[in-house]
């Protein structure tokens, strides 16, 4: 039966003029409504969020973030992935392309001469047994996009590309806030530990003036455990406190890309904890569609699942492909690229899931699923960058207002200290009482430390809940 080889001009014409057209849904931004500012009021900052951390004014600090930011071994992680997401990419615009190929071989053979073929040829005149046969060709293929299958599964390719890119901003994010913040802790540590020591200081005063007095018959033996016991405290509290320092020491090497350790000796000397900079608030809460990469990719991921429901509706419809070869081919080597060695083909294939609808209408369904999935991932995803940031300006502005309510009691207990030690001096009190008076300074100094470290943690926490960083 003779077969019918279709044109394959008008059909590649029709191709190019239906490729732009794809089934399923084009992709919109969903609505989501959003308040113009936030509830809790942040100073206005002159300074943008690219380089944030600079705004403590602390060079070590900065040199902590560029250094993580240049070496972290999470942020190599997430660039292999774009440079895997986005060779996907290529590979799936590529599918819309026509593919080309080339091939050739050279064989010697030697027929059998008890096969059925050598059993009759070896009586014909001339008959040779041995022979060598060339082949030269090249073939090409393409599959026209009649329904836009392969474009809506290139902008699938395309967006999940664009939500690597915006992941690898997100870690730089993460990793810079990180590096921040444990940058601070150790500087807490340090400060905390300076104020613990220097109450142990006191309580070894007070223990050796115990001990004096005991001896001399005015101090009781309660007295002295009760001060032995408070030193022990005091002691007790050491360790805990240098632990932290060194565990927050050997994060931040590893932030840093470097084995715990390696950077230790830079920040041995205590620093003071730096001031929190004025958080740029610019834009409200809508801005963070823009200034947040983890919502840039989860929006990505979204269109890429919207382009995903075209790509499954497609196969509801016949998916037909062209091919074509030019080549020669002979048995002998002279006469290979001669007229009568030459041979083409061309041809057109139909692929069709007719009696399959079952098994794409499940495919349709899974997809318009995942859609959903993306849909509420990309909500959900908005409304925790708003919560973050929210949380972040409340706890800056708490931990300030307990910055100055510890400051003026200190300024209390520094001015009750003095009269202690002039009433002491003047013989109304006992050394016991200006003792009292230390410890309550250095237990408000210890707090103040503390809350001072927490006010600069939240100030890294907002810029991070606000995407700083990164510029979308």
């Amino acid at each position: 039966m003779p077969r019918t080889l279709i044109p394959a001009g008008p059909m590649i014409a029709a191709g190019l003029a239906l490729a732009g057209c794809a089934v399923g849904p084009n992709y919109h931004r969903p609505e989501l409504a959003l308040t113009p500012a936030y509830v809790t009021p942040a100073a206005p900052a002159p300074a943008s969020t690219a380089d944030w951390w600079a705004g403590f004014g602390d060079p070590a600090l900065s040199r902590v973030v560029d250094r993580a930011l240049a070496s972290n071994l999470d942020i190599q992680q997430a660039r292999a992935r774009v440079l895997q997401s986005r060779a996907l990419a290529r590979a799936a615009n590529a599918a819309r392309l026509p593919s080309a190929g080339a091939d050739g071989a050279a064989a010697n053979e030697q027929q059998s001469l008890l096969s059925p073929i050598g059993e009759i040829g070896r009586h014909l005149p001339g008959y040779e047994r041995q022979f060598g046969q060339y082949d030269l060709g090249l073939g090409a293929a393409w599959e026209p996009d009649f329904f836009g299958g392969l474009a809506r599964a290139s902008q699938a390719s395309g967006a999940e590309a664009r939500a690597s890119l915006a992941d690898l901003a997100a870690m730089r994010v993460s990793v810079a806030a990180e590096a921040a913040d444990v940058y601070l802790q150790v500087r807490a540590f340090q400060a905390r530990l300076a104020v613990a020591r220097r109450q142990e200081a006191v309580e070894v005063d007070l223990v050796d003036l115990l001990e004096r007095r005991a001896a001399q018959g005015l101090a009781s033996d309660r007295e002295r455990r009760e001060a032995r016991a408070a030193l022990a405290g005091v002691r007790a509290g050491l360790p805990p406190l240098q632990a932290g320092l060194e565990g927050a020491m050997n994060r931040l090497d590893i932030l840093m890309g470097a084995q715990a350790g390696t950077w230790r000796a830079e920040l041995a000397a205590p620093a003071p904890i730096p001031a929190p900079p004025a958080i740029d608030t610019a834009g409200g809460p809508p801005a963070l569609l823009r200034r947040r990469p983890d919502i840039a990719a989860a929006e990505q991921r979204l269109i890429a699942a919207n382009a995903g429901i075209g790509a499954a509706i497609a196969d509801y419809y016949p998916k037909v492909s062209i091919s074509g070869m030019l080549g020669v081919e002979s048995i002998d080597a002279g006469q290979l690229f001669t007229g009568q060695a030459v041979q083409h083909q061309v041809g057109a294939g139909l692929r069709w899931r007719l009696f399959d609808f079952g098994r794409v209408d499940a495919e349709v369904a899974q997809a318009r699923g995942r859609q959903a999935e993306s849909l509420a991932a990309w909500r959900a995803a908005v409304l925790n960058a708003t919560g973050e940031v929210e949380t972040a300006l409340g706890d800056i502005t708490q931990d300030q207002a307990r910055v100055r309510a510890l400051t003026t009691q200190i300024d209390e207990l520094t001015a009750a200290r003095a009269q202690a030690q002039t009433a002491y001096e003047g013989g109304a009190i006992s050394l016991i009482e200006v003792r009292d008076a230390d410890r309550d300074l250095l237990a408000a100094a210890d707090q103040l430390e503390a809350t001072r470290a927490a006010a600069a943690r939240a100030a890294v926490a907002a810029y991070r809940a606000l995407g700083g960083g990164w510029n979308g």
